[in-house]
């Protein structure tokens, strides 16, 4: 049976503040219909299931119990990822799981062998590299439009979290930080792109141990910060090619690109990963101006779906069908371990070795870009 197109039931575990983009998503996904929801706030549980027409909602153990429930996305805290990760699988459901995979390598590698013991398909985000953008991306790269990619630079600054989520104070202690929080969209965009990373070398700081938090309907006044808030690293891929990167809390603004690769023949600049669907631009060698590149367009994926989360639990029930499985959990992981060693670097240790390797996942469609290199 084709399972792009059968119905695969899917529970939900988590309805913070990512759940609406997960619920829009996938509601734009009719094979991939969301029968139940659970939280530990039942009534924040509730609520989501009346907004989102949601036939079900109440406990994890619920959850995992409904017969009905496949495939289980795990949208909690990082902190939470793994047990219940495990948990769902054991329970004999397939799993995505929100990002990064678990809070450590170690708990995410845990997580893999749970999911080949009991047969189980595992998969993680981000899952952004899937769309318009990322794909658009990896298109150009592979067809040498800027032609060998030597280096690239990856840039995050401020989320600003303090001033629109109710109690940020995840995003600022263990399982958090800008390299865990921002990190896990770039450095997949970046493998996507350039292929593993082989080592890493740089330092952390943080420029402040408490901040005010100022969202409107927050739950907290202050924040102590006690991870680090600002990386600087050189990462070297497996094909030889550098990039630099900044992953920061602390820079509040900046002018700088969120991705560059540059190559050979000229350079393409890559939007926000975090997003979809924004443009791609190049400038070859010669050209005067940026040109947008045309974008290559998953017929699965909605138009217009900047905000949307859901491309990679589709990506998991296509490798159900015999696709390939491009979000996995092995590339999640090798994704995870990047930014694990990014967290602990500093000058004193030198360059880390990645122990991990993963191939670039296969694109999903091609791009004509002949009249951009006759």
């Amino acid at each position: 049976m084709d399972e792009t197109t059968r119905r695969v039931p899917v529970g939900v575990i988590g309805t913070g503040s990512i759940f609406n983009a997960y619920a829009l998503g996938l509601s734009a996904i009719p094979q991939l219909p969301i029968v139940r929801v659970a939280d530990l706030d039942g009534e924040r549980a509730r609520a989501a299931a009346e907004e989102w027409n949601i036939p079900a909602w109440g406990t994890t153990e619920e959850l995992l119990a409904d017969p009905e429930v496949q495939v289980v996305v795990n949208i909690t805290p990082p902190r939470a990822h793994a047990a219940l990760t495990d948990a769902a699988l054991r329970a004999g459901k397939h799993v995505y799981v929100e990002k990064p995979l678990a809070a450590t390598a170690e708990e995410a590698r845990r997580n893999i062998e749970t999911a080949r013991e009991t047969g189980k398909l595992l998969g993680g985000a981000p899952d952004t590299f899937l769309g318009p953008s990322g794909q658009t991306a990896r298109a150009a790269v592979d067809a040498g439009l800027i032609g060998r990619p030597f280096a690239a630079s990856s840039f995050v600054r401020s989320s600003r979290a303090e001033t629109w989520h109710p109690d940020p104070t995840f995003l600022f202690t263990e399982g958090g930080g800008p390299v865990l929080d921002w990190g896990p969209y770039h450095i997949a965009a970046l493998v996507n792109l350039l292929g593993p990373v082989s080592r890493v070398v740089g330092a952390t700081t943080r420029a402040a141990d408490e901040l005010t938090v100022t969202a409107p309907e927050r739950r907290v006044e202050r924040v102590g910060v006690t991870v680090d808030t600002h990386a600087t690293a050189i990462l070297q891929f497996a094909s030889g090619a550098l990039a630099t990167a900044m992953y920061s809390f602390d820079v509040w603004d900046t002018t700088l690109p969120h991705l560059e690769v540059y190559g050979t023949e000229g350079t393409l600049q890559v939007p926000n990963p975090n997003r979809f669907d924004d443009p791609v631009l190049v400038k070859r060698r010669g050209d005067e101006e940026w040109t947008e590149l045309p974008a290559v367009m998953d017929p699965l994926t909605p138009a217009g779906a900047r905000a949307i989360r859901g491309p990679g639990v589709l990506d998991l029930v296509r490798h159900l069908g015999g696709d390939l499985h491009r979000a996995s959990a092995d590339f999640a992981f090798h994704v995870l371990e990047v930014l694990e060693r990014l967290e602990r670097i500093a000058p004193e240790n030198g360059a880390v070795e990645i122990t991990s390797t993963v191939k670039r996942p296969a694109p999903l469609l091609g791009i004509d870009v002949g009249p951009l290199t006759r």
